[in-house]
């Protein structure tokens, strides 16, 4: 593999999307007002995210041997993302999220791994070349933890860790090794084992994570923007969202944690306040238009008068 200054050990799916005018009840059915099929997982998501801020980026991911393969590699070749650690998975599919979106904005999601759940510590071993060189290390958790423990090991760069979808169990490691652990404030509550509804509540939790072992901890609140401390002086630092008008809200989270890690390999002259500063801004931007990786922009927002 080619060296890229961002690589990303994660997952691929495809999303078939209703829309609704809003989420239903327990053992309800509803009528939705349209049906989509995008490119999705977290992995692939802020992969896409990055490179269509125009990083240099590399995935490291398995697909199923079904129709959607070939088509989800063909989608990151388009998007500019380097694709020679993307395997096919014999006699699997391609993991799937089944989303609702409301006409709020707000989204439920169910996902089936397939494919994902194959990705193994050797799959990694084998790209271990390109995470070692690569500047900005990105894992989730819609693959094995033992993945992306191994991932970061191999990491000499900066690593973020985004603690979706949330283990209330888990290897301690994953607090310890990256550089930045991000979560929303679902995930938090989840890892910390406390509510999380507030800033403050967010902080609380922050601290509980440090005092597990995380060196940086990163909440994202959506609308309310993020909270950020880390374990040297253990300072809040509190940052806000612009104020948008959410069409749909799916895929938000990756294309923050996506553009920070953009942001983190390409803009050396800001700290990581500025970095989660402009995040904010580009996540902001992504919900004001449908889809995942279709609403992620594009180089033109860097040079807006918002973001600058």
């Amino acid at each position: 593999m080619s060296h890229s200054e961002i690589v990303v050990v994660g997952s691929c799916m495809i999303d078939f999307v209703s829309y609704a005018p809003r989420l239903p009840n327990v053992g309800e059915t509803i009528h939705g007002k349209e049906f989509v099929t995008n490119f999705g997982g977290k992995g692939a998501n802020q992969c896409v995210a990055a490179a269509k801020l125009g990083g240099k980026t590399a995935l490291v991911a398995r697909v199923g041997d079904d129709v959607w393969g070939p088509k989800y590699v063909h989608n990151l070749n388009k998007e500019q993302v380097n694709t020679q650690n993307i395997k096919s998975t014999d006699n699997t599919s391609t993991g799937v999220a089944q989303i609702i979106v409301s006409e709020k904005g707000e989204n439920q999601i169910v996902i089936v791994a397939g494919a994902n759940g194959k990705l193994s510590v050797e799959d990694v071993e084998e790209a271990q070349n390109s995470i070692t060189n690569a500047k900005v290390l990105v894992v989730q958790l819609e693959t094995s933890e033992q993945v992306a423990i191994r991932a970061i090991q191999f990491c000499r760069g900066i690593s973020i860790l985004n603690g979706a979808p949330a283990l209330s169990k888990y290897n301690p490691q994953l607090l310890s090794l990256p550089t930045i652990f991000c979560v929303n404030e679902s995930e938090a509550s989840v890892f910390a084992g406390m509510p999380v509804n507030s800033a403050k509540d967010a902080e609380t939790a922050a601290l509980k994570l440090l005092s597990r072992g995380c060196n940086s901890v990163l909440i994202t609140l959506g609308a309310q923007g993020a909270i950020y401390v880390d374990s040297k002086n253990k300072h809040f630092h509190h940052i806000s969202c612009p104020e948008v008008k959410c069409v749909d809200s799916t895929g938000a989270g990756d294309a923050f944690i996506g553009a920070l890690a953009y942001l983190l390999a390409y803009e050396k002259n800001i700290n990581i306040q500025q970095a989660i500063q402009k995040a904010c801004i580009i996540a902001s931007d992504s919900v004001t238009r449908s889809g995942t990786q279709i609403s992620f922009p594009g180089p033109s927002i860097l040079c807006t008068e918002n973001y600058n």
